[in-house]
């Protein structure tokens, strides 16, 4: 009889067909390679610089403002005026932006009635017969009565039924008509929320005090948490001229950038500012440039009549943008984090072996030399273990 003992050790020596991984010396140093590649991955992006171990949230905001400064002017049609906030801030309030007019067209004394077209397009006549009663074109100030008359010494238009005189807005102001808003300020008042973790803050910071606040204006250097922004200043800062945009108007964004570490303390979450322009200022690209409006302003006399004043307004717009997040220690992302790195170390073998195999020079000798196969002797048929012999 064979003892167990002697059937384990020929078993354990001839067992069935197996296979034998040969490692080579380079595949193995690329896999350590690819390990450390991995790790520093974890680590350094997931972990240090997108701080994977902190639960994130976004922010929540609200805006207001409160744009300060005058201005005065002296022309023939209107002598001399002085301009403050409730004329040229169009409307007093809006909903993150603030409108501050630069430049204006003014069309005074417009009263209901008949009068000659501005001569454009399809309003010059010479004969009666050009003008076609009730027509209204899409440019067109009013609704035109079929009659020709003279617009001036050399140039008939058709006559309509409008606000008259019309508006021509055929040349606009230069330089500016309110040029001094350049040195025009605006108070952005910004408080802000994290619902997830329970944090609110505002822009106008702890430290700060009614003194300060009179008298600072915002530098990235200086001041560089002051609420208080110049408008040319603002303009500037985008890279762009205020005096050339204050002409047609345009778009600007003063942008407020909350990202915040509450592992940290509360006074290290901190408003960042950046300037930019977001109307297109493209030469090649120039119909209908710059941003503007019309708005009238209604009179009634002492019999009644009525009357307004157009206005067409040229200005910047300054939009308020919010963004940001906040992020504080977690368990969960945490360990999801941890437990992912650990999953792509078993990644780290398979890719080796299918770059050994299949992308270097020497694949084919790899390929030949990654696994070897043994043979068990032969046994006879009629042999037999466990049986009396």
């Amino acid at each position: 009889m064979v003892s167990c003992g002697a059937l384990h050790s020929f078993l354990f020596e001839y067992d069935t067909p197996r296979i034998v991984l040969i490692r080579s010396r380079k595949v193995g140093l690329m896999n350590r390679a690819v390990q450390l590649a991995i790790l520093a991955y974890v680590i350094g992006w997931v972990f240090v610089w997108e701080k994977g171990y902190q639960e994130t949230d976004s922010v929540v905001s609200s805006v207001t403002t409160k744009v300060k400064g005058v201005a005065v002017t002296n022309t023939s049609a209107l002598g001399t005026r002085i301009w403050d906030v409730a004329d040229y801030v169009i409307p007093p309030q809006e909903e993150n932006s603030v409108f501050v007019m630069t430049n204006v067209i003014l069309t005074l004394n417009q009263r209901q009635g008949h009068c000659p077209a501005l001569p454009e397009g399809k309003t010059v006549c010479k004969v009666k017969n050009d003008c076609v009663p009730g027509y209204v074109s899409i440019h067109s100030s009013g609704i035109q009565t079929g009659e020709c008359v003279p617009y001036n010494s050399s140039i008939k238009t058709c006559e309509v039924f409008a606000w008259c005189p019309v508006e021509d807005d055929s040349h606009i102001p230069k330089p500016a008509f309110l040029k001094e808003a350049e040195n025009f300020t605006i108070l952005v008042k910004n408080n802000i929320w994290y619902p997830k973790f329970s944090f609110s803050k505002r822009n106008i910071l702890p430290d700060i005090n009614s003194t300060y606040l009179k008298n600072c204006i915002y530098d990235s250097e200086t001041d560089p948490f002051c609420p208080i922004f110049r408008l040319g200043k603002i303009v500037q800062a985008a890279g762009q001229d205020f005096q050339e945009m204050a002409v047609e108007g345009g778009v600007m964004a003063l942008q407020i950038n909350w990202d915040c570490n509450l592992d940290r303390a509360a006074s290290y979450c901190v408003p960042k500012y950046s300037f930019r322009r977001l109307d297109n200022k493209d030469s090649a690209h120039n119909v209908s440039p710059g941003y503007n409006f019309r708005f009238a302003k209604y009179y009634k006399d002492s019999n009644g009549t009525e009357s307004r004043t157009l206005v067409k307004a040229y200005g910047i717009r300054f939009d308020i943008l919010v963004f940001g997040k906040a992020g504080k220690f977690d368990v969960i992302p945490t360990m999801i984090n941890i437990g992912s790195g650990l999953a792509l170390f078993g990644v780290a073998t398979v890719l080796c072996d299918i770059v050994v195999l299949y992308f270097m020079n020497k694949k084919y000798y790899y390929r030949e030399k990654k696994y070897k196969y043994v043979e068990d002797y032969d046994l006879g048929v009629d042999e037999t273990y466990g049986t009396n012999s």
